[in-house]
């Protein structure tokens, strides 16, 4: 087969995978190096696939055959898809090529596994390998990671990738036995703490060759390990999603979770829904993902137990806690700690430092918002100011959501 249509091919059966991003690498520096490319984050190009997701170039699979009958993925061994695969020169021919006609800066390699574990995480490892040290690229890569593989080739792994990453795939552990039973949660698992104690081995080094100021340290996937979580295929609601995440996040040091919408496929299971969750979903749990990294919010608090265990599609997490939470406003700009401060809707992390800085001049007005940029229709409902109070508005929660609620518009995620 031609090697443009191997590409084709692998390159749209890797769009299924959103764990891409390339932001945490800064380990290597061609001008630095003497090598080819750069890891920095403006040196990542991206590309958007129709649905609003952000991936890196150059995505793709180094074979779409596999041996696992997982019902959810398109590249089961019993569906019916054109197959192709790369031989490893292959790939780091295309990565150089495209690298040096400035296409792309980085490369995000995965796999079906072919025979098994060990031989297909060899077949990663050795892409990476050439890249660096026979040809001195110096840009980003990230190998999605096989969990049967070996400790040694997951060790190897990381001495090439940036970032390194193992699918969890489904939010619960009987979902998994049920859609992929060749899959096991608790092999997953016992792989990213390999790699969770391996990344923190390697920061420990780096921080003591930091204090003896040694110039050439070892590294291990210094931009951290992440994992992607198929939402919709199962019946899992969001709180069960989210607090699948936050275990993660807690136990593995966790990067990122993605959440990836289910897209029904050919000759599905009949474990299968027919019908794809709103894409609206995966938009709500990656900002209900967001508070509980940045902004010191608790899955309880996100999706309580005594509601429905889902997110709220019309508005985002933030403000469906706070309509919740009414008694908890206004809160005082001009007196608030930063953790009140997160819990206002419409104040991201950088408003609010924005706003600790200001005030440090004097108190904060209407006008002053204004010129800081932010959203007062979102903000003033719920905060106090020298000449400001929203009064009665809180009173009356759904009235309030109805006013701060967007209108539909054409192409919407629902």
């Amino acid at each position: 087969m031609e090697i443009s249509k191997k590409l084709q091919i692998l390159a749209d059966a890797a769009k299924y995978d959103a764990s891409c991003a390339s932001s945490g690498g800064r380990r290597r520096d061609s001008r630095q190096s003497g090598g080819i490319g750069s890891a920095g984050g403006m040196g990542i190009c991206h590309s958007y696939t129709p649905d609003g997701r952000c991936v890196s170039l150059l995505k793709i699979l180094l074979t779409n055959f596999c041996v696992y009958d997982c019902a959810y993925c398109v590249n089961r061994v019993s569906s019916n898809v054109p197959r192709a695969r790369f031989a490893a020169a292959e790939v780091v021919r295309l990565t150089m090529d495209f690298y040096k006609r400035n296409y792309i800066e980085g490369l995000f390699l995965s796999s079906g596994i072919i025979r098994s574990g060990d031989y297909t995480m060899e077949q990663l490892v050795e892409v990476a390998r050439c890249l660096r040290e026979e040809h001195q690229f110096a840009g980003y890569i990230h190998l999605k990671t096989i969990p049967e593989a070996s400790p040694e080739l997951l060790a190897a792994a990381g001495k090439y990738a940036d970032r390194l990453s193992i699918n969890v795939e489904l939010p619960t552990a009987v979902s998994l036995k049920q859609l992929a039973p060749e899959k096991d949660a608790d092999g997953i698992e016992q792989a990213m703490g390999e790699l969770s104690w391996r990344i923190a081995e390697g920061k420990q080094i780096r921080r003591d060759s930091a204090k003896r100021r040694l110039r050439r340290v070892p590294t291990y996937a210094e931009a951290g390990q992440s994992t992607q979580m198929i939402v919709g295929a199962d019946d899992a609601d969001d709180r069960t999603v989210l607090s699948s995440s936050a275990r993660l996040y807690q136990r593995f040091r966790m990067r990122r979770v993605y959440y990836s919408a289910f897209s029904p496929i050919p000759d599905a299971s009949r474990h299968l829904p027919l019908k794809a969750p709103p894409l609206a979903r995966e938009h709500r749990l990656y900002q209900a993902d967001w508070l509980l990294r940045f902004y010191q919010f608790e899955v309880e608090e996100i999706a309580p137990a005594e509601g429905s265990g889902m997110l709220d599609l019309g508005i985002d997490p933030k403000l469906s806690w706070a309509l919740r939470h009414p008694e908890r406003f206004p809160v005082n700009l001009n007196r608030a700690p930063r953790e009140l401060l997160l819990r206002v809707p419409g104040l991201g992390t950088r408003n609010v430092q924005r706003i600790i800085r200001a005030r440090r001049s004097g108190p904060l007005r209407v006008p002053d918002l204004a010129r800081l940029r932010l959203s007062l229709s979102k903000v003033l409902p719920f905060v106090e100011l020298p000449d400001h109070h929203p009064r009665q508005q809180l009173d009356d929660p759904n009235r309030l959501r109805a006013s701060l609620t967007p209108p539909p518009v054409q192409a919407a995620l629902f």
